[in-house]
């Protein structure tokens, strides 16, 4: 269970075309609080499939590589299902300050999605900062993610 953020941290990132520019500006915010920004793609804004650094980066989680990611694509939907077909990878979309909050306290989430052509950037950067500070808070919750890990019955 990740706890909240520390300087130093890596924090791998990753996005597709439409997600490039608020990747960008985010991986540059990371690095400023102290971070160790991660870029793991895309690289400019060509067109490129969004699935394959969904992949990569849950991957990466999944190996134990890093604790913690953000992924963004144009409206973070495709990334966030992409990502939570792996195992252990609880991707949260998240779209303010508070599901960015709610997603740590209550789902632990280990990777945040964004949505770049739908979030100003002022949002974003507050969502990162509020989701890298947040502690999950266990207890009920914790039972709660059992059950998402069990499998269905039906």
């Amino acid at each position: 269970m990740p706890e909240p953020a520390t300087p130093g941290e890596a924090i791998p990132i990753a996005s597709d075309h439409g997600g490039f520019q608020l990747k960008e500006t985010v991986r540059q915010y990371l690095g400023g609080l102290g971070f160790q920004p991660v870029d793991l793609g895309c690289p400019d804004e060509s067109s490129v499939d969004y699935p394959d650094y969904a992949h990569q980066l849950a991957g990466a989680l999944v190996s134990g590589d890093y604790q913690r990611g953000i992924l963004i694509c144009g409206t973070g939907i495709g990334m966030s299902i992409a990502a939570n077909r792996f195992s252990g990878v609880r991707a949260a979309l998240c779209h303010d300050s508070f599901t960015a909050r709610m997603s740590r306290e209550h789902n632990d989430a280990n990777l945040l999605v964004l949505g770049g052509r739908v979030l100003g950037v002022e949002v974003a950067l507050d969502m990162v900062s509020v989701w890298l500070t947040t502690a999950f808070g266990g207890d009920r919750h914790q039972r709660r993610l059992d059950l998402i890990e069990k499998p269905p019955t039906t």
